[in-house]
């Protein structure tokens, strides 16, 4: 006996909010619910999208895979025992940092930015980031980047988060980032 989860429409690759709520009109809020439609019905409200709509609901997809793709992000994030306030989330952040900076550490290309995300109590995500004019060189210069978004962050001072996640992007080949320095300065 196999249980399946229901897993949200707006988890399909392409179904972004709108098509999400044009669904939920039709009273669809899961792939197994999307599955049900017939294909004629899809094709009224979606046109040649509802094609697709079909096929993905059925695993059906003919794009390739791309299994060596580069990187486009890394991040890691942790859940709070008991939400916290905005204040207590320091060490959290630095926890996250130096794990982030271990698995950055095995990318041959440089993250340019660094993204901070958080999720309030009530589910609400929060991301703010940052791109310096040259990426963190060491766990310390990532931590404090990390720190100073979150002091960007200008909510309610009431508000409590459940989730922190820190993360890296916009990536580029080393030498790419690395310009050569002044010779007189």
């Amino acid at each position: 006996m196999s249980f399946l989860l229901p897993l949200p429409v707006g988890r399909m690759p392409g179904v972004g909010k709108v098509t999400e709520e044009k669904l939920a009109n039709l009273a669809i809020k899961t792939v197994g619910e999307l599955r049900c439609l017939e294909l004629s019905a899809l094709e009224d409200k979606f046109g040649r999208y509802g094609v697709r709509l079909h096929e993905l609901a059925r695993g059906i997809d003919k794009n390739p895979v791309v299994p060596d793709r580069p990187t486009q992000s890394i991040s890691v994030e942790d859940t709070f025992e008991h939400d916290l306030p905005l204040s207590e989330t320091e060490p959290m952040i630095r926890r996250l940092a130096e794990k982030l900076w271990s698995a950055s550490r095995k990318e041959s290309r440089v993250a340019r930015t660094v993204v901070l995300k958080l999720k309030t109590s009530e589910f609400k995500i929060l991301t703010r980031s940052c791109t310096p004019t040259s990426p963190p060189s060491s766990c310390e210069e990532l931590t404090e980047i990390a720190l100073k978004i979150r002091e960007r962050v200008d909510l309610d001072p009431g508000r409590r988060y459940r989730i922190v996640g820190v993360g890296r992007s916009n990536f580029r080949e080393a030498e790419e980032t690395t310009g050569q320095p002044a010779l007189f300065e």
